[in-house]
């Protein structure tokens, strides 16, 4: 598993180092970790190496890390990023990122080994793909590329970020092959909970500018899930 550590405290990135080595020979993990003493030189590395989960300070020199986080999201890099800061004021702007977790320094070796181990599994659960089987064809498709499914009647339409299928698979059919990110949010739509941007009353905004309606009072619940997976 490749881990990217970035940290402008040289002393910092030594010791958190130590403690993810320790972590790896525990959990029976084979971890290659390349340190960066700045987003910049995290950047410049990519894409030859893509990580599977990135430990980012925040407070850095020149870009930051929620600036590094928000560049690698929108080249559709799907890492864990956990973010190991002195400062709880970015919570707001972790979410915008799909942050797995905020550790406070000084950083605790109980608590970094707790994240890493949901890392790994939220990685797995990552990796999931079902078979779509559409009129022009079938395509293995992965659940992570998933915005949204809409019913209609017998079909399903599944809108992905490599296009558009229609399938003749009832939406409740379907539900049940999606994992533990979709959420049923009206009687015809499931939205995969990791592309959702905003909520309102009346309906959720999607980070593709796309708005899917919801139930009436089903934001709170949407909220609730989104908070729980997240």
């Amino acid at each position: 598993m490749n881990i990217s550590l970035c940290d402008d405290n040289a002393a910092e990135r030594s010791y958190i180092k130590s403690l993810v080595l320790d972590w790896a020979m525990q959990s029976g993990a084979l971890v290659n970790i390349r340190e960066y003493p700045s987003a910049e030189a995290l950047l410049f590395d990519y894409p030859e190496h893509c990580p599977g989960i990135l430990l980012l300070d925040i407070e850095m020199p020149g870009m930051n890390g929620i600036e590094l986080a928000k560049k690698l999201r929108a080249r559709a890099e799907t890492a864990q990023i956990i973010f190991i800061t002195g400062y709880p004021d970015f919570i707001a702007e972790g979410y915008e990122v799909e942050a797995l977790h905020y550790l406070i320094k000084p950083l605790t070796r109980e608590k970094l080994c707790e994240v890493l181990d949901r890392a790994v599994v939220k990685i797995s659960q990552s990796d999931r793909k079902i078979l779509v089987p559409f009129d022009g064809g079938e395509v293995t498709l992965p659940l992570r590329e998933i915005r949204y499914i809409e019913a209609q009647r017998q079909y399903s339409l599944i809108r992905a970020a490599s296009g558009d299928y229609r399938i003749k698979v009832p939406i409740s059919e379907l539900e049940k092959r999606l994992d533990g990110y979709f959420l049923r949010v009206q009687r015809s739509f499931i939205v995969n909970l990791r592309e959702v941007l905003r909520i309102t009353r009346a309906e959720v905004i999607l980070r593709s500018g796309e708005a899917v309606p919801i139930s009436r009072g089903m934001a709170e619940s949407v909220g609730r899930k989104i908070i729980e997976l997240f």
